[in-house]
Order: structure tokens, then C-alpha cells, then sequence
């Protein structure tokens, strides 16, 4: 299995909804980004297959499973971890807040059931807070990925990329730090940067080329309204 470098991880993965969502491209986005740099994808268990066959580097892989239940939906539960390590993914994302798992499972057992199962496979925990970051390095996790920063209950007020929160997270704590989330700009990145994360994740504003139209389209009309008013 190949390890995680220092550098830019590129997020390929189409969102339910999204006019891309279960048309299986996204090992050509993949290819686009290891072309231009990128040293890792974080990408679905469904699209993994055809990533693997696409490019050579490591694999960050995760499921997404949502539940009337719980409020985890990022490798919610054993099986996930299970499907996973099938794939030979070089690493495994698991939501590693706070938060009650379908099924009543804990996030101390699918560490462990994991580490059973593959204890070469790196995991990669998706924090929202500092404390969840502290709980997840004692368990064990490799990394610690902001990923959650901003969906959380708790977190729902943080603009993303929340440069503050980086700060507190890279300073104290000895874990490999991901950043990942709301970086739209190389402006902000460099801020990023400033923290010295191990790697950056990188999704939206890379692969998902809708939301990179309504971006553009939203100054654009709110150009135009302002004309009108004028």
C-alpha cells in the first residue's frame, strides 16, 4: 500500500443531485488531478475501483451512508470499514466526532475492528473540534482531516477555511494534520499553508464543476442587478 505524502489530495466525488452523481467520470477528474500535481484522492468506495485503474497514487477511500438515526454518515459502521479494506485503499476516512452511531457501534470499535482487519491500512479521522482531534489521536487514528469543520451541530457557525481553528489544531497536537474544507481560493491556501498541514485536501472547487458555475453565476447576476438599479 502506498503512503500518504506531504503535499495537495484532490476530493473526487459527485454529490447526490448533481448531474454527475452516478455517471462513474470520476476517474478522469482523477487523472486531471494527478496530472496537475495532486500526490492522493479521497474519493467513494463506488468510484475507487476505476480510480485504482486510472492513477497510482494513494487512495483516501470512505463511504457515505445517511441515516434517520444518526447524524454520521461518513463510514458510518463496520461493514463500511469492511467494504473498504476490500478495495485496498490505502487509507480509510471515518467521521470521528462526537456524535451517536447507526446501530449503537462506537468509534473506538471500528478503530479497532479495522486494525484487526488491516493494520496497514492508515485511517483517517474527520474531526469538527479540538476535542474530537485529541480523542481521535488517542485512539489511534494517523490523521486528523478539519473535514467536519462546519457540519456539526456544534461547528455550524465556522466559515471554512477556518484559519483560527487550524491554528489551534497544528500547534499542540503531535498528529498529522489534513486540511480540508471551503478552500475556493490560492489565497486561501496560502493562509492555510502558514500552519504547515501534512497534506490539503481539495474538493469542490476542483471536481465539482456545478457549483463551480453557480459561484461564477451568482457575481455575475448580482452584477447585473446592481446595473439595473443604477
Amino acid at each position: 500500500m502506498g503512503k500518504l505524502q506531504r503535499g495537495l489530495i484532490v476530493s473526487c466525488q459527485a454529490a447526490e443531485g448533481e448531474p454527475l452523481y452516478g455517471c462513474q467520470v470520476m476517474h478522469l477528474f482523477a487523472r486531471c488531478a494527478v496530472a496537475g500535481g495532486a500526490v492522493g484522492i479521497r474519493a467513494l468506495a463506488d468510484e475507487i475501483p476505476a480510480i485504482r485503474n486510472e492513477v497510482d497514487v494513494p487512495v483516501i477511500g470512505l463511504t457515505k451512508r445517511h441515516s434517520p438515526d444518526s447524524e454520521v454518515y461518513i463510514t458510518p459502521n463496520m461493514a463500511d470499514v469492511k467494504r473498504l479494506i476490500e478495495l485496498n485503499c490505502d487509507a480509510i476516512a471515518i467521521d470521528a466526532t462526537a456524535r451517536r452511531r447507526v446501530g449503537g457501534e462506537t468509534l473506538e470499535q471500528l478503530v479497532a475492528y479495522a486494525r484487526k482487519l488491516s493494520p496497514e491500512t492508515a485511517l483517517v479521522a474527520d474531526i469538527d473540534t479540538y476535542n474530537n482531534a485529541v480523542r481521535a489521536l488517542q485512539l489511534g487514528f494517523d490523521y486528523i482531516s478539519t473535514t467536519l469543520r462546519g457540519y456539526t451541530a456544534e461547528t455550524k457557525d465556522a466559515v471554512t477555511p477556518d484559519v483560527d481553528f487550524i491554528r489551534s489544531v497544528s500547534l499542540p497536537l503531535k498528529g498529522k494534520l489534513i486540511v480540508e474544507g471551503g478552500i475556493w481560493e490560492p489565497a486561501q491556501l496560502e493562509q492555510v499553508l502558514r500552519y504547515d498541514p501534512y497534506a490539503v485536501v481539495i474538493g469542490s472547487s476542483i471536481t465539482r464543476p456545478m457549483l463551480i458555475t453557480e459561484r461564477f453565476n451568482r457575481v455575475l447576476t448580482l452584477s447585473d442587478s446592481e446595473v439595473r438599479s443604477a
